[in-house]
C-alpha cells in the first residue's frame, strides 16, 4: 500500500470519527457545543476538524447527510425483512431518531442553511415506497395509501418530534394513532 493511499484511508477514518463525535456532542450540548469539544471527543486535533469541515455549519450539514444515509440504509434493510411490520418499524425508528437528534436538526434549521425536516424526509421517498408496498402486500396497510402520503405523515411527525415538547409517551401515542389509521 502506498503512503498516499494510507493517508486517504486515515483521512476517511478521521472524518468518520469527527462525524460520530459531532453527532454525540451536538446532541448532548446543543448550540453551545464547540468544534474543540468535537475534536477532543474524536481524538483528533482541531486543525483536522477544520480541514474536513471549515465551518460549524458544514459539520452540521455533514452530520445530517450521514443521518439521512443511515435512514436510507435502514429502509433498504427493513424492505428485505418482515413485510408486515417493516414500515411501522421504520416509521418508529425515524421519529425516535428525529427526537434524539433534534438539537442537530434545530441548529441546522436556524443556521441559514435552509434545512427543513420535511424536505429531508422527502429524500426517503423510495425507501418508504418499498416498505409501503411490502406492508400492503402483507395486508398490514390499506391498499389505497400512497407513498407520498406516508412521507408527508413521516415528515409531519418528525417535525413535531423535533420542534414540539414531545415526551416518549406522546410520541408512542401519536405513532399508535397514525398506525391505526394506516391499518386496513
Amino acid at each position: 500500500m502506498s503512503t498516499s493511499k494510507g493517508m486517504r484511508a486515515d483521512a476517511r477514518i478521521n472524518r468518520e470519527k469527527i462525524l460520530a463525535a459531532a453527532e454525540e456532542v451536538f446532541a448532548e450540548h446543543g448550540a453551545t457545543a464547540s468544534t474543540e469539544e468535537v475534536a477532543a471527543r474524536a481524538g483528533v486535533a482541531i486543525g483536522t476538524v477544520f480541514r474536513h469541515f471549515p465551518t460549524k455549519a458544514e459539520l452540521l450539514q455533514a452530520v445530517m447527510k450521514r443521518l439521512l444515509a443511515d435512514l436510507l440504509a435502514q429502509a433498504e434493510e427493513l424492505a428485505a425483512g418482515d413485510a408486515a411490520e417493516g414500515l411501522f418499524v421504520y416509521f418508529t425508528r425515524t421519529v425516535e431518531q428525529a427526537a434524539r437528534k433534534r438539537t442537530v436538526i434545530d441548529l441546522l434549521s436556524r443556521d441559514g442553511s435552509g434545512f427543513q425536516v420535511a424536505e429531508a424526509v422527502a429524500l426517503l421517498h423510495d425507501g418508504v415506497q418499498a416498505l409501503l408496498l411490502r406492508s400492503q402486500q402483507a395486508g398490514t396497510v390499506r391498499p389505497e395509501v400512497r407513498a407520498d402520503e406516508v412521507v408527508a405523515l413521516l415528515g409531519a411527525v418528525c417535525q413535531g418530534a423535533v420542534h414540539g415538547a414531545w415526551d416518549d409517551d406522546l410520541r408512542r401515542r401519536t405513532l399508535a394513532t397514525l398506525f391505526q389509521g394506516l391499518a386496513p
